[in-house]
């Protein structure tokens, strides 16, 4: 795994950025998802470093990367631990590149490309619509389907001591129930999630964030929505071709009919596979983020 990439723990005003660094040519920055790491690039990773500069980042709070300072819930808003990740690629030397998110990480990536346009030169969402509007559109599908979005987002100390009891039964539970199957996820894959969803300070900072989701994010979302501020950026919309979003909203016409709500340029389509569908069928998607990258 990550042959050829090298680890560095990066300052950030906020606290530091653990990353995975490799290939060569322009920067592309990858995030992760919940209750994932930077190891769900593990495969893809290698594959994109033939034609660029490739960044594995643990989110603000999540895996290796610190934890924010415990202040009040913008701390774990998007827009601050979009923030932390700008600072952790400037100290790289990248002040301008491409952004990949998938899951949480994709409402990072939007977010950093909404507030700092000039930094992201293209964007790339998996699994997710924005989130003001996710909640705006939320039923039982939703909170049956993807039961974080409301169980994480109580108030504290309740989700923080329901995961910290059994990190073994959260991370079983999405990787079984979210529509990949269990072979995608080796052994010590899995070890790994336990693993870094397995200390409190992480656990608190998680909950923070799907909190920050549930309140702030959608406020910020809301502004640029009145403010008609859009993405400015080419953004290339990919969904489990198995899961919600390529079947809740088709009246509306789909994800793409939705995130062009919020920018102009915007492509895309279903992966085969289910929410983990770059862990599980990781050639196509990686060959699908070529194309748009080198676009």
């Amino acid at each position: 795994m990550f042959l050829g990439f090298s680890s560095h723990l990066i300052e950030s005003r906020t606290g530091d950025i653990f990353v995975f660094r490799g290939g060569a040519g322009p920067p592309v920055l990858l995030l992760h998802g919940f209750p994932e790491t930077h190891m769900m690039w593990r495969t893809i990773a290698p594959l994109l470093a033939v034609d660029f500069s490739v960044i594995c980042a643990d989110l603000p709070g999540y895996g290796r990367s610190a934890c924010l300072p415990d202040e009040p819930r913008t701390r774990y808003s998007k827009r601050s631990m979009a923030q932390a990740l700008v600072e952790a690629m400037a100290t790289l030397g990248h002040d301008r590149f491409a952004v990949v998110g998938h899951d949480r990480g994709g409402r990072v990536a939007y977010r950093m490309a909404l507030d700092r346009k000039y930094v992201v030169s293209k964007l790339v969402v998996l699994d997710v619509i924005p989130t003001g509007m996710l909640w705006d559109r939320a039923d039982a599908r939703l909170t049956l389907s993807f039961w974080p979005f409301s169980l994480l987002a109580q108030p504290e100390p309740l989700p923080e001591r329901l995961i910290g009891s059994c990190p073994e039964a959260v991370i079983d539970n999405a990787l079984a129930n979210w529509g990949s199957p269990p072979h995608v996820f080796p052994p010590d894959i899995r070890t790994a999630y336990v693993e870094a969803l397995s200390d409190p300070a992480h656990i608190h900072a998680i909950c923070e964030e799907y909190r920050a989701a549930a309140s702030i994010d959608r406020d910020h979302d809301r502004e640029d929505m009145k403010a008609r501020r859009r993405i400015a950026c080419p953004l290339l919309a990919l969904w489990s071709e198995m899961g919600g979003l390529n079947n809740w909203y088709l009246d509306e016409g789909g994800p793409l009919a939705i995130w062009r709500a919020l920018a102009d340029n915007v492509e895309g389509g279903p992966v085969a596979g289910g929410h983990f569908f770059p862990e599980e069928n990781p050639e196509d998607t990686a060959n699908r983020l070529r194309a748009f990258l080198l676009s």
